[in-house]
């Protein structure tokens, strides 16, 4: 399947969110059309089966969408990294920087184990930043990250640039969205 040409027409562009310049990537016409989001998932499915691990580590909030139903539909283990003080039990965190502005993620100092493979997963991957926060949360857990993986991606802020130079792994996206 070509999934480019499929889902880029459940993608909506938001202008000037949240700030102005931007493009918002809205996923949710993917989210609102059920053929959409089972098409999103079994392919995510298809692309990441190529490697072997035991969790999905998702970011807050969108990201938690696509984890879980994914987590669901392979038999894996969820990690929600999420905004600071949200977690009810002890953490890991990770600042980074995102197109416009900064931010933490963490995750419970008790959700990754040792030696644990570890997916990446978020809705979109634009300048890398939470995504490599990511990625760092899991090796602070003593976790392997073994690939990310993204339903969008914005190749011209170079986020995957960032990901296979700093954390060697492979990056998948379903939909690529170049500068207007």
């Amino acid at each position: 399947m070509n999934y480019q040409n499929f889902f880029e027409q459940y993608v909506a562009n938001v202008y000037d969110f949240p700030i102005k310049g931007i493009i918002f990537r809205d996923i949710t016409p993917t989210l609102e059309n059920p053929k959409a989001f089972k098409e999103c998932i079994d392919a995510l499915e298809a692309e990441v089966s190529k490697y072997e691990f035991d969790k999905i580590v998702c970011a807050e909030a969108r990201g938690f969408l696509f984890g879980a139903a994914l987590a669901y539909k392979m038999g894996k283990g969820i990690v929600v990294a999420r905004k600071p003080n949200k977690l009810p039990r002890p953490g890991l965190s990770y600042s980074y920087t995102l197109e416009y502005g900064q931010n933490k993620l963490v995750i419970s100092d008790d959700a990754i184990k040792e030696g644990e493979k570890c997916l990446i997963l978020d809705d979109l991957l634009a300048t890398g930043g939470s995504s490599l926060a990511m990625i760092n949360l899991v090796k602070m857990a003593k976790g392997n990250p073994v690939c990310a993986a993204f339903y969008i991606e914005l190749p011209d802020l170079k986020g995957r640039q960032l990901i296979e130079e700093q954390a060697k792994i492979p990056v998948i996206s379903l939909v690529k969205f170049e500068g207007e």
